[in-house]
């Protein structure tokens, strides 16, 4: 099972940068942007627009049960501190359970993550269906192997606009007739996972951007008002928010947007 199919070559050290172009002003606003944290200890507002140029959303497909994962995983890890965290990527891991019977039932996986990787497959996204797998804006990508970001999307898809407050989310997307579908994932940072079976047996694994719940709505004008996702899981040192919109059917996203949520 192994990358299975990636590369397990020395690691070059540190993170190759592509270069891209200046950050329009639109952005400037965004690094945990308009984050207002109100003086109580239970309530805050979260703002957060993505710009009109397509930011990139970076899927990883892992578990705890592959032992080729968890450099995919380190990798994605070191975004936590990349000036491009949610302003140009927006990074979230996927965990599957297809791994499960080999030892290791992951403690995040779903059955709905795996089949999201499939239809990626279905659609001619990728080749088959392994991990760790990564997809940029809804291609394969393996350029984490040379230790590369994606290249930067041209696209100008529009604005997708976020507010969160009091557990609720409100999003607005380009004015638009068609149906689309909102993608809101909650994600765990600094968490670790003691495997104690399969293929990294005795090891304790570092996760990151983990998806502990994702929901997906349907609207026809572009606007949505929906519930924060809610998760069992506990034991992050903090909690972020990945929101991406997509046609109807197609994983493939048009527009992403995240954060850190606050305390």
């Amino acid at each position: 099972m192994s990358a299975h199919n990636a590369s397990k070559g020395t690691r070059p050290a540190g993170r190759v940068k592509r270069s891209v172009p200046a950050k329009s002003s639109s952005h400037n606003i965004l690094p945990v942007l308009a984050l207002l944290v109100s003086t109580t200890t239970t309530a805050g507002n979260l703002v957060l627009n993505s710009g009109t140029k397509q930011v990139t959303l970076l899927e990883l497909y892992t578990s705890q049960g592959c032992s080729s994962c968890p450099p995919a995983e380190r990798w994605l890890t070191e975004y936590t501190d990349d000036e491009d965290l949610w302003t140009r990527v927006v990074p979230v891991a996927f965990h599957v359970d297809y791994w499960d019977y080999i030892g290791w039932k992951d403690t995040y996986a779903t059955p709905e993550y795996g089949e999201r990787q499939r239809n990626y497959a279905r659609a001619g996204k990728a080749r088959t269906v392994y991990t760790p797998g990564l997809f940029a804006n809804g291609r394969e990508w393996r350029g984490w192997t040379l230790r590369m970001n994606p290249r930067a999307s041209d696209r100008e898809p529009g604005n997708l606009s976020v507010v969160i407050a009091d557990r609720r989310l409100v999003a607005t997307f380009a004015d638009t007739t068609a149906p689309l579908e909102l993608h809101v994932a909650l994600l765990g940072s600094g968490m670790e996972t003691r495997v104690e079976r399969g293929e990294n047996r005795n090891r304790i694994l570092g996760q990151d951007f983990v998806v502990l719940e994702h929901a997906a709505h349907t609207s026809q004008t572009g606007r949505w008002e929906v519930p924060v996702p809610q998760s069992r899981h506990t034991g992050a040192d903090r909690y972020g928010i990945a929101v991406w919109v997509s046609e109807p059917g197609n994983p493939v996203p048009l527009q992403a947007t995240g954060g850190w949520l606050p305390l």
